[in-house]
């Protein structure tokens, strides 16, 4: 019985480490998608600026879903392993604090600090 605790245990870890991953490579091209938006919104002028703006804002609408589902499933399994007695199964607040970063970031980014 406590070998299959400890590989269930293992795996909601492995799980919770691999959901981890994604959240941050998506906050990462998030941030990458903030940032080439920000050089070809100079360059592009008309419908040609106006649609890709409209697409790239479309992409982050989507990227922001994806990343509170990922981090809904994080704070599940870290439920999870607390609710059997486990320990921590991650960070908790180190997800949330770079969670909270990359939207200060992205806020700013959009204009709501720019220039201040």
């Amino acid at each position: 019985m406590a070998g299959m605790q400890r590989s269930e245990e293992q795996g909601t870890r492995n799980g919770i480490q691999a959901l981890e991953m994604a959240f941050s490579g998506v906050q990462s091209r998030r941030q990458d998608v903030e940032n080439t938006k920000q050089g070809m919104m100079q360059a592009l002028q008309g419908s040609d600026g106006g649609a890709f703006q409209k697409l790239l804002d479309s992409w982050d609408e989507h990227a922001e879903i994806i990343s509170k589902n990922l981090q809904d499933m994080i704070n599940q399994l870290n439920e999870t392993l607390r609710a059997k007695g486990m320990t921590q199964g991650s960070s908790n607040e180190a997800v949330n604090q770079a969670y909270s970063q990359s939207q200060t970031i992205f806020d700013g980014l959009m204009g709501s600090t720019a220039g201040k």
